[in-house]
């Protein structure tokens, strides 16, 4: 299993996220990763496995972060069929993310009533990234679907299994019908 995050405050030490404490096996996919929560407690996405994932790079001062709204209707309307939207919080585009995650917890909360599951802030791209987004970006270890972070709000379809099934940029919506189709497809998968 990998280990990521220390919290927001070794983040700020360190200049960036916290190394990998132990190597994951391949097989076990985004579920072999834990990483840390808003709350600082330790969030092991293994205990995900059955659910269909939406796995989402998120910031609080973007002009994508209206999609907020979408992802909280989306885990509303298909939690009880097994969804479950993550939030990852990253600052690497345009210091978007610049909030403690007490901030961030906060600003979601009031601004866009999300209740979906958010982790503390992570390097999603460049030097110091957390090894849960090495993965989804590295091509021997997400071929298909992998590739540098383009912008907040890209998307990461994880089926029951752990395996990435769709990766969706910034600019797409979780709303559009396409991805509904596709998420609907893999929650009917059991």
């Amino acid at each position: 299993m990998r280990v990521f995050g220390a919290g927001l405050e070794g983040w700020e030490k360190a200049g960036k996220s916290s190394a990998p404490a132990e190597t994951g096996k391949k097989e076990e996919g985004v579920l072999g990763f834990t990483m840390k929560g808003l709350d600082g407690k330790d969030v092991k996405l293994g205990d995900y496995k059955g659910k269909v994932v939406v796995l989402v790079n998120v910031a609080s001062k973007c002009g994508m972060t209206p999609q907020y709204k979408d992802l909280e209707a989306l885990y509303g309307k298909y939690k009880e069929k097994g969804l479950v939207v993550i939030g990852v919080p990253a600052n690497e585009f345009g210091a978007q993310e610049p909030g403690t995650d007490a901030e961030i917890r906060e600003f979601c909360t009031k601004e866009y009533s999300v209740t979906f599951p958010m982790l503390s802030k992570a390097v999603v791209k460049g030097d110091g990234i957390c090894p849960l987004y090495e993965f989804l970006t590295g091509e021997k270890t997400n071929a298909g679907f992998s590739g540098e972070i383009k912008w907040n709000f890209t998307k990461f379809l994880v089926s029951r299994e752990g395996k990435v099934v769709k990766r969706m940029e910034p600019k797409v919506k979780v709303s559009d019908e396409e991805v509904v189709k596709v998420i609907e497809g893999e929650l009917e998968k059991k």
